[in-house]
């Protein structure tokens, strides 16, 4: 039975993409730590990181890199967190978050309800910066 991630990559469930290639998607989390709060997702089946071939891993962070300077170009934080915990989707995918400090990674306070038209900001902040550093993959 497929992932949520891979009927969401398959286009069968609803999400806002920022990217798209061969390998993988990145779209916005629905319950986000902060706004931009993305997720990069590879295309295959994997549960856990240490099961990924190193080619993968190596362009999960390539494409999470360029998202995190997009990320930095649309809005600005201190840095990009990246982290990767897999316990709630069983399908890697890593977490990229604008934050301030460490207290914005705190999964416990997630927006549990986020509102539509802040997402679909967020996600068009995004691709915008995206198109500006010249990404080809970016998706509406």
């Amino acid at each position: 039975m497929p992932t949520l991630f891979t009927r969401i990559l398959d286009g069968d469930l609803p999400a806002r993409f920022v990217w798209k290639d061969d390998e993988c998607g990145a779209f916005l989390s629905i319950n986000p730590l902060q706004p931009g709060h993305t997720l990069v997702v590879p295309r295959s089946e994997v549960d856990h990181w240490i099961d990924l071939a190193p080619e993968q891993m190596s362009h999960l962070v390539r494409v999470s890199q360029t998202i995190g300077r997009a990320l930095m170009a649309a809005f600005q934080p201190a840095k990009v967190g990246m982290t990767l915990v897999g316990l709630e989707v069983p399908h890697v995918h890593i977490h990229l978050v604008p934050i301030r400090g460490i207290f914005d990674m705190d999964f416990t306070k997630a927006e549990r309800n986020p509102r539509e038209e802040d997402l679909e900001s967020a996600a068009g902040k995004i691709r915008a910066a995206l198109r500006e550093s010249g990404a080809a993959q970016v998706s509406d």
